[in-house]
């Protein structure tokens, strides 16, 4: 996911740069705007995974063998 992050915002920076500049007022970007999506996102994926990951632990392991 840090790796994604890392591709993924100086590549959004330049096309919604790009794409801002088409308007008369716009805004400048900041870099806490990039920040704050990428936590959110890291959060999101975390507790996805840690979700799943306790869900699997705590499930009694011989109820999946007997399906096999």
């Amino acid at each position: 996911m840090l790796i994604a992050v890392a591709f993924a915002i100086p590549v959004a920076w330049y096309f919604t740069d790009k794409w801002l500049q088409a308007f008369a007022y716009h805004i400048n970007l900041e870099w806490w705007i990039f920040a704050v999506a990428s936590v959110i996102g890291l959060i999101v994926a975390l507790m996805t995974v840690s979700v799943q990951a306790i869900r699997a632990a705590v499930q009694n392991p011989t109820n999946s063998l007997r399906s096999e």
